[in-house]
């Protein structure tokens, strides 16, 4: 995606600012749960970006190296309208990573590329794991705000690793399903990939939650995740 022009970024703001408002209030319950909600959102997607340009250098591909985004910063991971894509349907995505797995001299460049992508939503589960720590180790009680960050920031992260290990383009499963199927069949899944996530995500919208297929998905991939997130406890 370009850069945003000044009207473009006052126009988000405004748009933003108004969602905010409207939302964060009747959704959240209070500005202040809607104020932990982003703070959370914000950590989950930029460790989730950061994993990808970290493993990629570790790789071999400096790529994203190159454009910063080898970093712990938010601004250069969050993407505007992935971010409100969240916070309206409960699915986003932060600035894609770009990687070139033919830099990658160790491994095959699709292995490559799959370990790369898997990054993403591995590290999402890993830091929901390690947000349980202060719960394991009774360092946190009551219903504090950090209580409740730690809350949001364990159902960000399980939710963010269980939809991007679905194998449908451009979700970071699908590198994996890509090591196994015909180069014909993964060619018109990349083609028509994003039209049909897309139609998941919003058909709930118009034909009901009865048909939230992609629940439906999620649901054992999520099962499994918070096995791993809460083992022990």
């Amino acid at each position: 995606m370009g850069r945003y022009t000044p009207r473009d970024i006052l126009v988000l703001l405004l748009i933003a600012g108004l969602f905010i408002w409207y939302y964060g209030g009747r959704s959240f319950g209070s500005p202040d749960q809607f104020i932990i909600f982003i703070a959370a959102l914000i950590v989950a997607i930029t460790f989730h970006e950061f994993s990808h340009a970290f493993v990629a250098l570790l790789l071999g591909d400096a790529t994203a190296k190159s454009l910063g985004r080898v970093s712990l910063n938010p601004i250069r991971h969050l993407d505007v309208f992935g971010s409100l894509s969240f916070l309206l349907v409960g699915f986003g995505w932060g600035k894609p990573v770009p990687i070139n797995p033919y830099n990658m001299k160790s491994v095959n460049p699709l292995v490559g590329a799959a370990i790369t992508a898997l990054a993403g939503p591995t590290s999402n589960v890993v830091l929901a794991f390690l947000a349980t720590i202060p719960v394991r180790l009774d360092l946190i009680s009551g219903s504090g705000y950090d209580v409740q960050f730690i809350r949001q920031l364990i159902m960000i992260n399980i939710l963010l690793a269980a939809f991007n290990f679905i194998p449908i383009p451009p979700l970071d499963g699908f590198s994996l399903a890509r090591l196994v199927l015909p180069r014909s069949v993964s060619g018109i899944l990349e083609q028509y990939g994003m039209i049909v996530l897309l139609a998941l995500i919003f058909l709930p919208q118009f034909l009901g939650r009865q048909v939230n297929i992609l629940s439906q998905i999620m649901r054992p991939i999520q099962a499994v995740i918070q096995s791993i997130v809460f083992v022990g406890l």
